[in-house]
């Protein structure tokens, strides 16, 4: 009646942990058993020994080195140098102080560790890529497989009396995946560790995409604002501009209606609307070349420009654009108000 009682008892243990052993559902299991029921308990072994060091995973010495985060590699340029400064300061205060130090640091600077990163991922990607190529990786696949399939092997030989009573206690047990890993193990230890560790580094990355995202969102609208800016600056330059070119069209046509009688000694080139432009500078380089000699031509201009409005000249002309017309002149030629102001001075001399 005893063992009976005790058989109850553990199956419902091994239906909720699956890791008890054959002495559990042994003789001598029972005795225990029943011992502990009459007070001389013993202390049950925990499923990991205190102190026990835990096996690391097989590591590739041949694979390419982990890219670094830009965190990272800001911690790296920071620590000695920090230590260096304050040789008093725990370990543990320093990374705080580095923390601190990063959530404060600059966009600009912050993104300069951040596209490094980057690159370094890149080259990891591609390195990993070629490696994964090779009869160095091919190999060490091909231990870590026989590992795994020697403590798969190792551990069914345990585990083998507590799948019979699940087997009685369940019925038919459900078809294992490929990837379900048995709890309590070196194994599912180290596939726990390995996924805790791929959450830190994503959620690490997610950090500093979002951080670039923002900074990336903020460099946006500067630049939206510097485009609206801009846009209303050459709306602007547009408006001057045809201000500009009325006035010149003005100043042209007045000019060649004066002139048209007007030969240039020499070529006897008359003003048109074409030529205006070539008849003033020449008009222009020989009243200043000679003046003694064309003492007639300059009577004769002096006399043309007497006959020309004098009120719109000086009230339409000089006043308002002539200081736009310097602005926009090429270095290399004279503006007409130039050439017209010379000119009239030289003929009114």
């Amino acid at each position: 009646m005893r063992a009976l009682k005790s058989r109850s008892f553990v199956q419902p243990r091994l239906q909720r942990s699956e890791v008890m052993e054959e002495q559990s559902n042994s003789p001598g299991g029972n005795t225990d058993n029943g011992s502990q029921r009459n007070g001389d308990e013993k202390p049950r072994r925990s499923s990991w020994t205190k102190g026990r060091k835990r096996k690391k995973p097989m590591k590739d010495s041949n694979a390419p080195k982990a890219p670094l985060t830009g965190y990272v590699r800001f911690m790296n340029d920071r620590r000695e140098q920090l230590r260096a400064e304050r040789p008093d300061v725990p370990f543990p205060e320093i990374t705080r102080m580095l923390g601190n130090e990063w959530s404060k640091l600059p966009p600009e600077e912050k993104q300069r560790y951040l596209d490094e990163a980057e690159k370094d991922k890149e080259r990891y990607m591609r390195e990993l890529e070629k490696y994964q190529q090779t009869e160095a990786y091919k190999h060490f696949k091909r231990k870590v497989q026989e590992k795994q399939k020697g403590k798969r092997l190792r551990g069914d030989v345990g585990r083998q009396t507590a799948r019979e009573a699940l087997h009685e206690n369940d019925g038919v047990l459900k078809d294992r995946s490929v990837f379900d890993i048995p709890i309590f193990t070196e194994e599912f230890l180290n596939h726990s560790k390995a996924r805790e560790a791929e959450l830190r580094q994503l959620r690490k990355t997610n950090m500093e995409y979002e951080e670039r995202n923002a900074a990336l969102q903020k460099h946006v609208e500067s630049m939206r604002s510097a485009v609206e800016r801009l846009e209303g600056d050459v709306l602007q330059e547009r408006t001057r501009n045809s201000l500009l070119q009325q006035h010149l069209d003005q100043l042209r046509s007045a000019l060649t209606n004066s002139f048209s009688n007007v030969p240039l000694p020499g070529s006897g080139e008359t003003a048109s609307l074409d030529s205006i432009d070539s008849y003033m500078k020449k008009l222009h380089s020989i009243v200043i070349s000679s003046p003694q000699e064309h003492e007639h031509l300059i009577s004769l201009v002096r006399d043309v420009i007497n006959c020309l409005d004098r009120a719109w000249i000086t009230a339409t002309l000089f006043p308002v654009t002539r200081s736009e017309l310097l602005k926009h002149q090429n270095p290399n030629k004279g503006t007409y108000g130039d050439h017209v102001s010379h000119t009239i001075g030289m003929t009114n001399a």
